[in-house]
């Protein structure tokens, strides 16, 4: 009879046989320019990879009809028809073990301006260790090694004593109802690893996020009459200013422990601003959205008050303003933060088999931004966390991801899923 070393020393090998397949393999995912609402295509390179290995994919679709009503869901402005999440679930082949759940997002955020770049965002290199493109490590190498560790598993020949899911999702990026979707849907485990490119890292913490925007209303004139007139995009800065007061604010509350060594954890962001129609007249209209973050123990509802009164006392204070208030609506991320123990079981596991690999404990992570974690903390069972390859210029131009990380992963993943969930 094998050993259990002689088993993980099996499937450990495997994995590194695996290397130049699983590789091939994120670079035909980074390949398909997924923004949001133009995930399928992707998702199309996913299934057929999963069945190629030999697992049955599900579609999961958002149904806004049974998602509308759950407490997680993020209210967008755009529709659902045609999209959806994939999951695929390994049954037990034996008893006695504890579930696992490897979750991947497969949407990227927009590449643009893409002369930026060094090459075409979506025409994946490989150059010095490092596969560059858009998405390679948010996340689409994550997703190639999760899905490779599990295979893995079944190429070396051992079943395990529990099921597992594997399931790539959308809008992580912007709402979060991906991975809602699939938990409404009833895929879920006792153990969730989300291969995050924040490297091999144990996270235990992440901020809560949310999105907004503000439709601010002037006064139109001809140029030459432009003191007559309300200039609506110079009134966005004046309001824009004073959510800066309000995040300078928040960052000098009283910091909850894990945060205190993080020189400004939370962060405004005005990421889009657009307004008026025609440089020789005074703009009627302008229209800003951001991005704010809040600590973990703070709610969504309580975040959304406090920037709405600061939107209205700062419009008190101006004369415009106060006759004609902005108007104020959240949509998108609607996340709450979280805090957990790295001593839980399933995470005190992963750093013995990050350990294993390496002989050091894993560091633990601190995540200043939001992940998918979000939906399994607050809605699923399980204990959870992220885990994954060292990337680059995430959500920047020459995005890279280091492909020796990014086979560690799936290595750790591996381990993981022998011990946690047993083999056979």
């Amino acid at each position: 009879m094998i050993d259990q070393n002689n088993k993980e020393k099996h499937i450990l090998e495997t994995v590194d046989k695996l290397a130049e397949e699983m590789v091939d393999f994120a670079c035909r995912l980074v390949a398909e320019p997924s923004t949001v609402g133009q995930e399928m295509s992707v998702m199309t390179v996913m299934e057929n990879q999963l069945e190629h290995l030999g697992f049955s994919a599900e579609r999961i679709p958002l149904d806004q009809g049974s998602l509308g009503e759950h407490p997680g869901f993020a209210t967008v402005p755009w529709d659902y028809e045609n999209r959806h999440n994939l999951v695929a679930v390994e049954k037990a082949a034996g008893t006695g073990g504890h579930s696992a759940l490897f979750n991947g997002h497969l949407d990227v955020v927009s590449p643009e301006p893409t002369d930026f770049w060094d090459q075409d965002p979506f025409f994946p290199q490989i150059r010095d260790g490092w596969l560059y493109g858009r998405g390679a490590g948010d996340m689409k190498s994550g997703v190639a090694a999760m899905t490779y560790a599990l295979h893995a598993v079944k190429k070396a020949g051992f079943g395990l004593n529990a099921p597992v899911t594997i399931e790539t999702v959308i809008e992580e990026e912007c709402s979060g109802n991906g991975a809602l979707a699939c938990i409404v849907a009833g895929h879920d485990a006792e153990a969730v690893l989300i291969p995050e490119p924040f490297g091999p890292t144990i996270l235990t913490h992440q901020v809560g996020v949310l999105w907004f925007k503000v439709k601010v209303k002037g006064s139109p004139r001809h140029v030459l009459a432009a003191a007559a007139g309300t200039n609506a995009i110079e009134k966005s800065y004046f309001l824009i200013n004073g959510l800066r007061q309000l995040e300078a604010d928040l960052n000098q509350q009283e910091i909850p422990a894990a945060y205190r060594h993080i020189d400004h954890p939370l962060n405004l962001n005005i990421g889009i601003i657009h307004g008026g129609d025609w440089p020789s007249t005074v703009p009627a209209e302008a229209e800003f959205h951001g991005r704010m973050s809040f600590f973990p123990g703070v709610t969504y509802s309580d975040i959304c008050r406090q920037i709405a009164e600061t939107l209205e006392q700062i419009s008190k204070s101006d004369s415009w303003l106060r006759e004609h208030p902005p108007a104020i609506e959240f949509y998108g991320f609607r996340s709450d933060g979280h805090g957990i123990s790295r001593d839980l079981p399933a995470l005190a596991l992963l750093n013995a088999c990050h350990k294993s690999l390496t002989r050091e404990d894993a560091e633990e992570y601190i995540a200043t931004c939001t992940t998918d974690l979000r939906a399994f903390q607050h809605f699923g069972k399980g204990q959870a966390t992220c885990y994954g390859p060292v990337a680059e210029n995430i959500h920047a131009a020459n995005e890279r991801v280091k492909i020796d990380s990014v086979i560690h992963v799936a290595k750790a993943y591996a381990l993981f899923l022998a011990r946690w969930c047993g083999l056979t």
